[in-house]
């Protein structure tokens, strides 16, 4: 009668181990906080890949040595705000040293990039303020404004054409993709 009883409790054991221990691993737990993150945003049509490109693309190191997915949202936005800075100022830039337009046509793509260059100037601050709101936890909020961002490449485009666009236009649309994911995610789990 004890050997049977404690055989049901072993294989009891046994039972709820083999659980845990599949549980554990379609979680995901036991990877880096950069893996269990990437890992989790296929909902929103980011693969891990273009997660960790964008996250590691420019510092390697702070994306792999994060200690929390908090982290990396915060470096998500901030990788955001960078992005949107350095279009905006590209942008800055080409009109600036712009020559006259010899066609209807360079006219037209003029005006489109003064209008790309309006949405960033205005996408921009926007930006600082979710990277301070997610930087202290606060997603609420961040995460429209990200939402919101992940068009303003395609409005750049439609507006001016790609050929007269920074190349950083289309580095910001993925950052800002990579970005939005990232934070919803965090919201959903708040």
């Amino acid at each position: 009668m004890a050997m049977a009883a404690t055989s049901s409790a072993l294989l009891g054991v046994l039972l709820f181990l083999s659980l845990f221990s599949a549980v554990v691993h379609c979680s995901g737990a036991g990877g880096s906080p950069l893996d269990q993150l990437c890992g989790n945003l296929g909902g929103y049509y980011v693969s891990p890949e273009l997660c960790i490109s964008a996250l590691c693309g420019v510092d390697p190191s702070a994306c792999r040595n994060a200690r929390s997915t908090p982290e990396l949202a915060a470096l998500a936005t901030r990788l955001a705000v960078a992005n949107a800075t350095a279009t905006k100022a590209n942008l800055e830039s080409a009109l600036g040293h712009a020559a006259e337009p010899a066609s209807a046509r360079d006219a037209e793509a003029t005006k489109g990039m003064r209008s790309c260059l309006q949405l960033y100037a205005g996408a921009v601050p926007a930006l600082q303020w979710a990277a301070q709101a997610v930087a202290a936890g606060r997603y609420r909020g961040a995460e429209e404004v990200l939402q919101a961002a992940q068009y303003i490449g395609s409005g750049c485009t439609g507006m001016a054409g790609e050929a007269a666009l920074p190349r950083e236009n289309d580095r910001f649309s993925y950052m800002a993709i990579v970005a939005h994911a990232v934070v919803a995610f965090m919201y959903a789990g708040f």
